[in-house]
């Protein structure tokens, strides 16, 4: 794993005195990422896979530290920890596969402590009907994303950006395929519940 981003000012807690919850979806990382804590002297660790579930299990009493991976199979884990943060979360940690400046970003403005990168998991990816996802949008198309979602036309993407209105067209082909919907509105719902968009 590389840190990306390491926000100063944030007191460390000392061993042994921070509880912490993991919110991953793949259960032998978010185990390996307990037991990491547990070395570490976390005194309580509790282990959900959703958004749904940390959002359930948020107010059990642990507000030191929350490491989430960024996308989660029900949301946004940085939306997660935007949430957390408001409700009195002390610290948050990301866990992602991609160094996308827009996810650093989303994740910088929701408050977190640091931003992880680690090696996409190895073996087959799951096939998926709703195509390969927003880890796979380019950096332009996640510009696009965001000018569409701030309510703009094809053209004035277009003019926004320099390009034509045809390549903004085809752009938004290629984010459709890529998420696997051709309506703008659900483009941007995807893009923001992950935090590649604001």
């Amino acid at each position: 794993m590389t840190t990306l981003v390491e926000r100063a000012g944030v007191p460390v807690p000392r061993p042994g005195r921070f509880a912490a919850m993991v919110v991953v979806a793949n259960p032998a990382i978010r185990e390996a990422v307990a037991h990491t804590l547990r070395a570490l002297g976390a005194r309580h660790v509790l282990e959900v896979g959703s958004v749904a579930e940390a959002r359930a299990k948020a107010g059990a009493g642990i507000a030191d530290l929350c490491v989430v991976e960024a996308g989660l199979p029900d949301g946004s884990g940085i939306a997660l920890l935007r949430e957390l943060r408001a409700a009195g979360w002390q610290r948050g940690l990301v866990l992602a596969t991609t160094d996308d400046p827009y996810s650093v970003r989303a994740a910088i403005n929701a408050g977190v402590r640091s931003y992880l990168v680690s090696a996409a998991p190895s073996g087959p990816r799951p096939v998926s009907d709703r195509g390969d996802g927003v880890d796979s949008l380019s950096a332009r198309e996640i510009q696009v994303l965001q000018l569409v979602a701030d309510g703009k036309s094809n053209k004035d993407i277009g003019e926004d950006l320099g390009l034509s209105a045809l390549t903004v067209k085809s752009h938004l082909a290629r984010i459709a395929r890529k998420l696997g919907t051709g309506d703008r509105a659900e483009m941007v719902a995807t893009a923001m519940r992950s935090g590649v968009i604001a």
